[in-house]
């Protein structure tokens, strides 16, 4: 006789009941539309106190800086934009201004950004704008001047994040005597537009897929989470090749203690050509409306080839999506998610640390997966229509999960009715929870997809036990 997969589990316990399970807490699932804003690059999303979020970013002229808000993320689309400066007609600050963050820093508003000169645009050098309006759409932007650092080099990408007590600057610049385009560097500031000290070197482009192109690290974004200092950043030149990388030190480490930090061999976040996103970079973070889910803000292109300069392409646009986080507490990017609404993982009611997702095409459950993505699913109008869903696999757009013969399998849609027909269900609310969701088979009325043995079947259901396992969370 087959054991019930809610007792298999030895990390329940024998004393775990479904009472107890059904306690958890639902997370509200977080869903948003992508691209949010098109051509706007170097996307920088701040949440201040008064309930907006405040968007800056690169617009493609690099000739001003522009800011919105909105009370939700998905707001910012269709916000108003304002220009809050234009570039000098003359002398420093006269060309290429890029990369704008816009920070509230002991009551007053901050925004730092890059800029060359108009008679050597490459000259690009980081400086600083102050209002101490309460509101940035108002009052005067006063520039506080460049940012004077230990080199007077190509230097951009300036952002600021305060631990442990004390506020930081982190950035990017090239040395001379070091062979490439820009490493990173941090340091205490004594005010929001000085640093203090001598500043250190984080990480110079060194691996392969920091050196395509130009050998770049630059767009460096912190988050301080799970006693760890996140800091990503971006690589390589700004066409299909961009992509994050992500250095980790201790929270109660020494920050300017170059020894205290530890580089991914590899990218965190990359081009994916099954989602059709090429180019992932230059990020930040900022959370969901409810504070409960951190999100990742960065720029793509939709494309892979570029004619010319990709710096003259000006179709970058800025995407969101939620950030998973791994049972070690480290953060989990997944891949750029198609464009369209963003996807959801489904967490097992009795079982709340595993997710749908598919192995070798089979439906199932499991816990703590690497590859992110094969436990994302858009939730689309259904293939058969009449009021139903269909589950669009993230990491293989156009497969679906599929009643065949009652068990769930992800395969592609081939456009027949019977296909359709059963890649698509009707959402109910959880059996076990109603604010959680199940679904019905409409290939077979009356049976539900549910796990068994952390397989997943399209099942009828009698007992408490099959109400369960028929129960999952949106998250």
């Amino acid at each position: 006789m087959r054991r019930r997969t809610f007792l298999a589990v030895p990390a329940l316990g024998a004393a775990a009941s479904l009472l107890d399970v059904s306690a958890a807490s639902a997370s509200p699932a977080v869903m948003y539309s992508n691209p949010l804003i098109a051509r706007r690059a170097d996307p920088h999303i701040f949440r201040h106190t008064d309930g907006y979020y405040y968007f800056t970013a690169t617009a493609p002229e690099y000739d001003r800086i522009i800011l919105r808000r909105a009370t939700t993320l998905q707001g910012l689309a269709s916000a108003s934009e304002s220009v809050i400066w234009r570039k000098h007609a003359s002398g420093d600050m006269g060309a290429h201004i890029w990369a704008p963050e816009i920070h509230f820093i002991n009551g007053k508003w901050y925004i730092y950004f890059a800029a060359g000169r108009s008679n050597d645009i490459w000259r690009i050098r980081m400086w600083v704008l102050e209002n101490s309006s309460a509101d940035p759409f108002t009052g005067t932007w006063v520039e506080k001047g460049r940012i004077v650092t230990h080199l007077d080099t190509f230097s951009l990408d300036a952002t600021t994040f305060s631990h442990n007590g004390i506020r930081y600057l982190s950035w990017a610049q090239q040395d001379p005597a070091i062979s490439g385009n820009s490493n990173l560097y941090l340091a205490p500031m004594s005010n929001p537009w000085t640093i203090s000290g001598t500043p250190v070197r984080l990480s110079v482009p060194t691996l392969s897929w920091e050196t395509i192109g130009y050998k770049v690290n630059e767009g460096p974004s912190a988050l301080i989470r799970n006693g760890k200092v996140f800091l990503t950043y971006s690589a390589s030149a700004t066409d299909s090749n961009y992509c994050l990388g992500m250095l980790t030190a201790s929270a109660s480490s020494n920050l300017m203690n170059p020894a205290s930090w530890s580089k991914k061999q590899q990218p965190v976040f990359r081009t994916n050509t099954a989602t059709s996103q090429y180019g992932p970079g230059h990020n930040s973070f900022t959370v969901s409306e409810d504070g409960q889910s951190d999100i990742l803000v960065y720029h793509d292109r939709s494309y892979r080839d570029i004619s010319g300069d990709p710096l003259n392409d000006p179709n970058r646009r800025t995407r969101i999506q939620k950030l998973y986080w791994n049972a070690d507490g480290t953060p989990n990017f997944g891949t750029p998610v198609p464009d369209g609404a963003t996807p959801y993982r489904f967490r097992s009611y009795n079982f709340p640390d595993r997710f749908i997702r598919h192995v070798s095409f089979r439906g199932r459950i499991d816990a703590d997966m690497t590859n992110l993505a094969e436990s994302q699913f858009r939730m689309v109008t259904g293939l058969a229509g009449s009021g139903t869903v269909s589950l669009e696999s993230t990491s293989n757009p156009g497969y679906y999960l599929r009643n065949r013969n009652n068990e769930i399998w992800l395969d592609k849609n081939d456009g027949t009715t019977g296909f359709k027909n059963g890649a698509s269900f009707t959402r109910r609310a959880g059996q076990s929870d109603p604010a959680a969701v199940s679904f019905e088979s409409m290939s077979a009325p009356g049976r539900y997809l549910r796990h068994y043995n952390y397989a997943l079947y399209a099942q009828p259901l009698s007992t408490a036990a099959d109400l369960a396992d028929a129960t999952f969370y949106l998250e």
